[in-house]
Parts: C-alpha cells; sequence; structure tokens
C-alpha cells in the first residue's frame, strides 16, 4: 500500500511540477515578454525535477499496481485535477462549464480505477 501511495505522490506532485513550470514559462514569455533563454534558465531546473519524479511514480506505480493503464490514469487523472488549479492560481482565469464536466469525470474515472479490479 505504501508503494502505491508513493506513486500516486510522486505523479500528482510532478505532474503539479511539470504543468506549474509549463504555465509560468508561458507567463514570463508571452505577459511579462521576458528573453527565451532567461525563461529557461529560471524554470528549466523545475521541469527536470518534475521529469524525474514523473519516471520514479511510472516505475513505482507499475511495480506496485501491476498494471500500466492504472500508472497511466493516474497520472492522467493528476493533470485533470492540477492544471485547472494551476492555471487559475497563475493566470486567474476561471474554468468553462466543459472544463468542469471533464475533472467530474476524470476524478471518476480514478476511483473506478483504483477500485474495480
Amino acid at each position: 500500500m505504501a508503494q502505491k501511495l508513493l506513486s500516486i505522490g510522486l505523479l500528482f506532485f510532478g505532474e503539479a511540477l511539470i504543468i506549474y513550470a509549463e504555465i509560468l514559462s508561458a507567463k514570463m514569455f508571452y505577459t511579462l515578454n521576458r528573453p527565451f533563454w532567461f525563461v529557461i534558465s529560471r524554470v528549466g531546473a523545475v521541469a527536470l525535477i518534475s521529469t524525474f519524479m514523473l519516471l520514479c511514480g511510472y516505475m513505482f506505480g507499475l511495480q506496485a499496481f501491476k498494471n500500466i493503464w492504472i500508472v497511466t490514469v493516474i497520472s492522467i487523472t493528476s493533470i485533470l485535477l492540477a492544471e485547472p488549479i494551476l492555471t487559475y492560481t497563475i493566470t486567474h482565469q476561471l474554468p468553462a462549464k466543459g472544463a468542469i464536466v471533464g475533472l467530474i469525470l476524470g476524478l471518476t474515472g480514478l476511483i473506478i480505477t483504483l477500485v474495480w479490479d
């Protein structure tokens, strides 16, 4: 059980961290008009750390769940949960109705995947 939780945690925080880096770099480059290399030098390290977390999350997840599809659903659902929160936090834009429905369906899919075996 601990390895499953470790995998879920690594996948969720790894996805959240890379999404944070993506949105922040886009905002810095476009909205704040920072030079390309300035943005990459500031956000690149975060992207490397998140990539390491995602690699570990997939490795531990496959070992713990014995099924890559479960790991994939956890990863996708992490994106569905983290991205709207981070997008709003960084850009202050609210999700549309369709995005909210997608979040609910994604969370439902995660619960079904983890429970239904």
